[in-house]
């Protein structure tokens, strides 16, 4: 459990250790535009390419375009880890480990939970740890069970919340840099009046592509947190279904072996 909950405080550490080098360069900007400098007339582009759009757009759209190669990397990642073939295993329980249970041999399940890495299985492993020596206590085999989920379900769910992170910083770089563009625009007013609209169009493009491209980017990776969140919790609810039958199988399996012994 310890391990885990480091595991989890660092990939947060770096997480936002990214997120905050990644919108310095924002605040620099902001300052340098803050202080007295003559505005020298720049043409207006009229690029209509992507590439354009990204130059026009500034500093913010380099920390948009990280959190968008992000939010297609947790995608892809959710989308292999984040499945009931992962989580739970079943053939692997069925085929294997239940026919292995039934004959009431604990620590050749154990063995084989140990071949075979997952979630599931390793809380299975952490209950099955309890019927050490042939002691069989239904309680300290749930506790456990209780226990091991609250560590091993964590990790997937981890990566689900990392989509929700992006989501909501990802609208406030694009407005950081909108506040940058239109400080731009008005220290262009003020140092050259209003006599040359053009040279406002450069500040301006740049305060509404950031704006654009924030929540291109926070639409995506919202829509794709609440489908993944959805579909963690079917699966943990599987989870809680299968280990409660495997539970439930040992123990009616333990009551008619005492029985048939007595």
């Amino acid at each position: 459990m310890n391990t885990s909950r480091k595991n989890y405080s660092r990939g947060l550490r770096g997480l936002f250790l990214a997120l905050t080098l990644c919108v310095l360069p924002l605040f620099a900007m902001a300052q340098d535009t803050a202080e007295a400098v003559p505005v020298v007339p720049v043409e207006s582009s009229n690029d209509a390419t992507l590439i354009g759009a990204f130059k026009q757009g500034g500093l913010a759209m380099y920390p948009l375009l990280l959190f968008s190669i992000a939010t297609m990397g947790l995608v892809i990642y959710n989308g292999l880890f984040v499945t009931e073939r992962v989580i739970i295993n079943r053939p692997t329980i069925d085929e294997k480990v239940r026919p292995v249970l039934d004959e009431g041999d604990y620590a050749g399940a154990m063995q084989i939970c140990e071949e075979n890495k997952g979630p599931v299985l390793n809380i299975l492993h952490n209950g099955l740890e309890t019927t050490a020596r042939g002691r069989f206590d239904p309680d300290k085999i749930d506790k456990a069970f209780d226990e091991a989920a609250s560590v091993q379900l964590a990790r997937p769910f981890m990566f689900v919340n990392y989509l929700q992170v992006i989501a909501s910083v990802s609208p406030m770089v694009g407005l950081l840099g909108t506040v940058s563009g239109m400080v731009k625009a008005f220290r262009t007013i003020s140092e050259q009046g209003m006599g040359r609209p053009e040279l406002l169009a450069n500040n301006i493009s740049e305060a509404l592509i950031t704006t654009a491209s924030g929540l291109m980017v926070a639409i995506p990776a919202l829509i794709a947190y609440f489908f993944f969140k959805n579909k963690y919790g079917k699966i943990a609810s599987s989870v809680s279904h299968v280990l409660g039958r495997i539970l439930r199988d040992m123990t009616h399996q333990r009551e008619e072996a005492s029985q048939t012994s007595t």
